[in-house]
């Protein structure tokens, strides 16, 4: 350990994982250690059940009613893979998909008025669902069009709106949308969590808008893809990527130092010994000084043994809560998978409500998501501060990730990969280049 190394990644995060992975492939020389025995860092699925009720501090061993403790493989960062979005993009780009297997979520369901609907996911079902009334399904579908055929670069599908300074709110109004459909354009389709997109230039909107439709058009159910065994398969797939490309890789090191002189970061103490670099990767918990506290999240993992009421008895969906429906400022997701995904035991479906924190009572908030799961077996509450790091580490060169969100899907994790990246290299992330880095150690297919 006693070495020079470009870059010393802490923490196995996803985040992190992925950055590891991308810096070894680009030919850097990576160590990347955790002090936990298990990989995933605050994303890690959790084996076996029992593990979870000690993290948890559940007094008793679970009732056997459960089936196999080693039958579960628990998250506790809830997220599903947008089938066209970033994170998809990376994996098929650096192979990792290799050793992953991935299954569709059957289906997205949206909250209105006490009761769910599921998001039509196209025209048919757009025109079938029970969500519109008939002439809103109409502008509906107009709008649908527009954003279908729009593109930044040609000023003839504007039909008078200007990407670029036009508000989202401008755009509905020309389509005469009503707010149910606005409430579920933007939080079912766009997923924002709030609504202050509203007023912001629809550019960004209607490019979500496509992401989902894009992502829907790929394999039809649901725009959504979720990984076999759980999702601390991901981070172990890009660790693996990283150790391809000569990464060396160490579970359970305590790190009792990051050893910083004339303000710039040098190396990191492990059990007596240093190790040097010249860059830094790590979560918000390795450096607590560093960051500060911007939110709470809170999660509840469910155990369920029926699949939720009215979703056609889906082994996975989503259901989106916009917040206008609850009277809050921020949407309540709930993300359900089952012993299909091989996460449960045979029978068994886990559901996870997560939301940012908004009142001193948090769980008080969360209460219409639970009401759609009754009757539940088993929950686990967590309520996380949610971290950002207090600068860029331009002159540090300690780069810090940022703690995962509420969102129930990786778009924001990926744009902070990309901040991180360009930070620490200078350059924007591309794509391209990392296919290109490896065709020239595989050679082409």
């Amino acid at each position: 350990m006693n070495e020079e190394y470009d870059v010393i990644v802490l923490g196995t995060g996803l985040t992190e994982c992925i950055l590891s992975g991308i810096m070894s492939v680009n030919g850097k020389k990576v160590l990347h250690m955790d002090r936990n025995p298990y990989y995933g860092g605050e994303s890690a699925s959790i084996t076996p059940l029992e593990d979870l009720y000690k993290r948890f501090k559940i007094p008793g061993a679970p009732p056997s009613s459960m089936g196999r403790g080693r039958d579960w493989n628990v998250d506790l960062i809830p997220k599903f893979l947008m089938a066209n979005g970033q994170l998809v993009k990376m994996l098929l780009y650096t192979e990792v998909t290799r050793y992953l297997d991935f299954k569709v979520t059957e289906g997205s369901f949206v909250y209105k008025g006490g009761k769910i609907y599921k998001v039509p996911s196209t025209e048919a079902e757009a025109l079938a669902s029970s969500l519109m009334g008939l002439f809103e399904k109409r502008r509906f579908r107009k709008f649908l069009v527009y954003v279908a055929n729009f593109d930044e670069n040609d000023a003839r599908t504007f039909e008078g709106v200007d990407p670029k300074k036009t508000a989202m709110r401008e755009v509905y109004k020309k389509f005469d949308l009503g707010q149910d459909v606005i409430d579920f354009t933007g939080h079912a389709l766009a997923l924002y969590r709030t609504d202050d997109y509203l007023d912001q230039p629809c550019s960004e909107t209607i490019n979500r808008i496509k992401l989902y439709s894009e992502s829907l058009a790929r394999y039809g159910k649901s725009p959504y893809l979720y990984p076999l065994y759980g999702l601390g398969e991901l981070p172990q797939g890009f660790a693996r990527l990283s150790a391809i490309y000569g990464g060396t890789y160490m579970l359970n090191k305590p790190i009792e130092e990051i050893i910083v002189q004339n303000g710039k970061v040098i190396g990191v103490k492990s059990e007596g010994e240093i190790a040097r670099c010249k860059q830094l990767i790590c979560d918000p918990s390795y450096v607590k000084d560093r960051v500060e506290k911007v939110g709470q999240v809170i999660r509840v993992i469910c155990i369920l043994s029926h699949p939720i009421k009215n979703t056609n008895d889906a082994n996975s969906c989503q259901i989106i809560i916009p917040q206008n429906q609850v009277n809050r400022k921020s949407d309540i997701y709930v993300c359900m998978i089952s012993s299909a995904h091989n996460v449960a035991a045979q029978g068994k479906y886990i559901a996870i409500v997560s939301t940012t924190v908004e009142t001193k009572e948090p769980e008080k908030e969360i209460r219409p998501a639970l009401e759609l799961l009754e009757p539940i077996e088993q929950k686990f509450v967590s309520i996380s501060d949610l971290l950002v790091p207090k600068d860029l580490g331009t002159e540090s060169q300690i780069f810090i990730s940022r703690t995962y969100d509420a969102t129930t899907h990786f778009e924001t994790t990926c744009d902070d990969i990309k901040d991180i990246y360009k930070r620490m290299t200078g350059s924007e992330f591309d794509f391209e280049e990392m296919k290109r880095k490896k065709n020239d150690i595989y050679g082409e297919d």
